[in-house]
C-alpha cells in the first residue's frame, strides 16, 4: 500500500541521489585516471544520474498531484517558489544525465564529458538544496502538512504556535 500523500515519501530519493552523484563521479574519474576502463568506472555514476532524473520526475509529478490541496493552506507564492525550484532541479539533472552518457567514451571526448558532468552534478546538488529549502519552508513555516491533518489536531498554525508557548 502506498502512503498518502505520496510526495513526502518520494522526495528524499532525489535528495540522496544528488548528494551521492558528485561523490560517485569524482571516484569514477579517479578510477579512470588509475587505468580502469571508462565503461566500467563510469557505469555507477551514470546509473545514479538516471535514478536522480527519474526520481526527481516522480517527486515533481507527485507534488503537482497534491498542489491544489496544499495551495489552499500555504498560498501561491511559496508553492510556486518550490515548484520552480523543483522544475529547475529536474531539468539540470536531465542535462547532467545526458552529458554523463558521453562519459562512457574513451579519449578526449569521454574525459570532457566526465569533467562537465561532474561539475554539473555540483550544480544539481546546489539546485537540490534549494528545492529542499523551499519544501521545508512549505512544511515548517507555512504549514503545508495541515492539508492532511483532520480532526482536533487540525489547529491553524498561528494558534498552534501561541498555544505551544502558553500565550493564549
Amino acid at each position: 500500500m502506498l502512503p498518502d500523500p505520496l510526495h513526502p515519501a518520494v522526495v528524499h530519493f532525489p535528495i540522496v541521489f544528488s548528494v551521492l552523484l558528485p561523490l560517485s563521479m569524482l571516484a569514477a574519474m579517479w578510477a579512470v585516471r588509475r587505468g580502469v576502463r571508462p565503461l566500467r568506472a563510469w557505469a555507477a555514476p551514470l546509473i545514479l544520474a538516471v535514478a536522480l532524473t527519474g526520481s526527481s520526475w516522480v517527486a515533481l509529478e507527485t507534488g503537482e498531484a497534491q498542489e491544489e490541496r496544499v495551495e489552499a493552506i500555504v498560498g501561491d507564492r511559496p508553492l510556486e517558489a518550490h515548484e520552480d525550484a523543483a522544475e529547475r532541479f529536474m531539468l539540470l539533472s536531465g542535462i547532467v544525465m545526458l552529458v554523463a552518457l558521453g562519459g562512457l567514451a574513451t579519449g578526449p571526448m569521454g574525459t570532457a564529458s566526465r569533467i562537465v558532468a561532474t561539475l554539473g552534478s555540483v550544480a544539481v546538488l546546489a539546485a537540490g538544496i534549494q528545492v529542499g529549502a523551499t519544501g521545508g519552508a512549505l512544511v515548517y513555516e507555512h504549514g503545508a502538512g495541515q492539508a492532511y491533518v483532520t480532526g482536533a489536531s487540525a489547529i491553524p498554525i498561528q494558534h498552534r504556535d501561541a498555544s505551544e508557548h502558553g500565550d493564549r
